[in-house]
């Protein structure tokens, strides 16, 4: 019997208020027999997270809090031909297990139509940024990544660092990248905090400077602030 061709890996941090929705809405692959596993990578968290993934059935692996880091021991966990990277806040629309499937035929690296739960007008130009964007081969972690093993282990995998990993695996990935008509659904929850254009900036500003060669520690001391 052929084994389902996908691995989840979702890295979480204290991500109880919002893990539940991601892995909800994975049960529809899990009934179209396309998800072989759910790996959550966590990084220390101390709320219902753990507890949570572990309700849902979802694969522990633990260690030191660092996107690249998390992401970098959940994929050498998984055991799927192909990998879909979701944050532990983001969710993809109905219906989704039937593009994913047909962009496997593919064999290219995949990335979803970025929408947010709230936020109007400045919500939809955010958005429409992010998309515009990664037709131009720079998605970040928050649209997702769908690719093969193969792949993924061919350029190297995810960069153990605090932020910005996303943009390198992006630009390692570079001609080998796909829009998949799928819609991910992120939380509006820090862009509303802190200010759509506010954190629209600054999340520019750190690009510009990580592609001009800073520190990435130093950038990621800056962006907690």
């Amino acid at each position: 019997m052929m084994r389902a061709p996908i691995s989840v890996v979702i890295p979480t941090l204290n991500a109880g208020a919002s893990l539940h929705g991601s892995l909800a809405c994975l049960m529809e692959g899990v009934e179209a027999g396309v998800i072989r596993e759910v790996i959550i990578s966590d990084g220390g968290s101390t709320d219902q997270t753990i507890a949570l993934a572990k309700d849902w059935g979802a694969e522990i692996v633990s260690g030191p809090a660092s996107r690249g880091g998390q992401l970098q021991r959940g994929c050498a966990a998984a055991q799927g031909a192909w990998l879909l990277v979701l944050h532990a806040d983001t969710q993809l629309s109905p219906g989704w297990v039937g593009p994913v499937m047909r962009h496997m035929q593919g064999r290219k690296a995949g990335w979803f139509q970025l929408a947010f739960d709230k936020g109007g007008l400045p919500a939809k130009i955010v958005a429409g940024w992010a998309n515009w964007r990664s037709r131009r081969g720079l998605p970040y972690g928050d649209q997702g990544l769908f690719l093969l093993r193969d792949m993924y282990e061919v350029v190297g995998g995810y960069v153990d660092q605090p932020l910005m990993e996303d943009v390198a695996m992006a630009r390692a990935l570079k001609g080998q990248l796909a829009p998949i008509d799928v819609v991910a659904i992120t939380s509006a929850q820090k862009y509303q905090s802190q200010g759509w254009m506010r954190r629209g900036g600054r999340n520019l500003l750190v690009l510009l400077r990580y592609s001009f060669g800073a520190d990435v520690e130093t950038l990621a001391r800056s962006y907690r602030k």
